[in-house]
């Protein structure tokens, strides 16, 4: 969601063309709507993050809008804007899920700062929801958005009628790295092995992790057991090139199998269980190589 797009709703003309004016003096995109049937039809349409609409309006006030947009759009913010006769309070539109309030006529100076402080807040949340689901060492997926797209990603895979499979990576000889080149190494290692599997697989299909503290996961949607086999090659030989002497990666791979008389959570963690087997079969049998689960 752009968080410079705003959508502007007011039944008078003049006003309408004023606050357009005044949102795009302070930077922002705009989009006018006169009333809120045709506010809802630009929701459907177009990408917003703030709504600026007045509250008196024929077919649809204001304060149905702003009910619409919290249930259809919770990510929108919505600042209201009324005149003095009072029909809705401060108090009601904040109730109904409003993010500001502006009295008519109103101040462009107040304007500006309401707008502004949404758009910071907006990009505080952001930044919060980043840090909740990304590992801070390598930037990719973190073990507690791992749980949660493990579930999501079989049933969708289910649904759709799609394989998927699960790739386990575990790093070979991390402690003895670290014992020998320092942690500051090993970290520079593992950031190593997070670009290294963005960079390997495919961009919004496929979905990498830190699984654990040198563990990685990667699952694989919409592909066939050779052209994961190819990816996994692809990994290990980047890798390869990188100057960590003495380690290796170490990768198993299993298939989402989903039965009948199992519930998803049970599927998915004997989905995990074969994976890691295989992983445990790739260290055993000489590490630095890929194993499949049979």
């Amino acid at each position: 969601m752009s968080n410079k797009n705003v959508l502007v709703v007011d039944d008078d003309p003049v006003i309408l063309d004023l606050l357009a004016t005044n949102v795009e003096a302070f930077g922002f995109e705009c989009v006018k709507a006169e009333d809120g049937n045709v506010a809802v039809e630009k929701l459907e349409n177009g990408d917003f993050s703030i709504v600026l609409t007045d509250m008196m309006m024929p077919n649809m006030d204001g304060m149905q809008l702003l009910q619409h947009i919290r249930a259809n759009y919770p990510l929108i913010d919505v600042i209201v804007i009324t005149g003095y006769d009072h029909t809705f309070t401060y108090t009601d539109v904040i109730k109904a899920g409003a993010s500001d309030f502006i009295s008519k006529p109103f101040d462009s100076d107040e304007l500006q700062a309401k707008l502004n402080r949404v758009v910071r807040e907006q990009k505080l949340i952001r930044q919060l929801e980043r840090h909740s689901i990304y590992d801070s060492l390598t930037d990719i997926y973190n073990r507690r958005h791992f749980d949660i797209k493990l579930i999501e990603e079989t049933q969708r895979a289910q649904r759709q009628g799609y394989d998927i499979f699960l790739g386990l990576i575990d790093v070979d000889n991390l402690k003895g790295y670290n014992d020998d080149s320092g942690h500051q190494a090993g970290d520079h290692l593992l950031k190593t092995v997070g670009g290294i599997l963005k960079q390997s697989i495919r961009e919004n299909v496929d979905l990498a992790f830190r699984y654990g503290g040198d563990e990685f996961g990667v699952l694989f949607s919409q592909v066939d057991m050779e052209h994961i086999v190819e990816a996994a090659e692809r990994i290990l030989e980047k890798y390869r090139l990188q100057d960590f002497p003495d380690t290796g990666l170490s990768i198993g791979i299993a298939r989402f199998i989903r039965r009948d008389d199992k519930t998803w959570e049970e599927d998915t963690a004997d989905l995990l269980s074969r994976a890691d087997r295989a992983l445990y079969k790739a260290k055993k049998t000489g590490k630095n190589r890929l194993v499949l689960d049979e």
